[in-house]
């Protein structure tokens, strides 16, 4: 009877976990990547990025960088940025706070994508 009940449970865990991504991820909570030209931020792990793709924000704000990658290495150059979405309120509550863009985003990682702009 223990046995089918730590099943049962076990089961009920992971449907729950599930459930909770799925939301997740309808309102846009995961992680995803966006291109850029990185302007230059107050910190080496805040900053701007313009000139995004056609569709989407013209202008990208990161709040923080959570990997050992520093936006302040790529001013001037094209980045693919990975992370997540901060909202607005949180972002501009933020010290320092980061300057004001239509999409604010915690990243995770920083690949350089060209060493100029377009």
């Amino acid at each position: 009877m223990r046995i089918v009940l730590g099943i049962a449970a076990a089961g009920a865990l992971a449907l729950s976990v599930s459930v909770a991504a799925a939301q997740e991820a309808k309102k846009g909570g995961g992680e995803h990547t966006m291109s850029g030209c990185v302007q230059k931020g107050a910190t080496a792990g805040v900053g701007l990025l313009q000139n995004t793709a056609e569709k989407g924000p013209k202008t990208i704000s990161v709040v923080e960088v959570t990997s050992k990658d520093s936006l302040a290495a790529h001013v001037g150059h094209k980045v693919d940025i990975t992370g997540v979405n901060v909202p607005a309120a949180e972002a501009e509550k933020m010290n320092p706070a980061p300057p004001k863009a239509p999409h604010y985003m915690r990243v995770s990682a920083v690949k350089m994508v060209s060493a100029t702009c377009p």
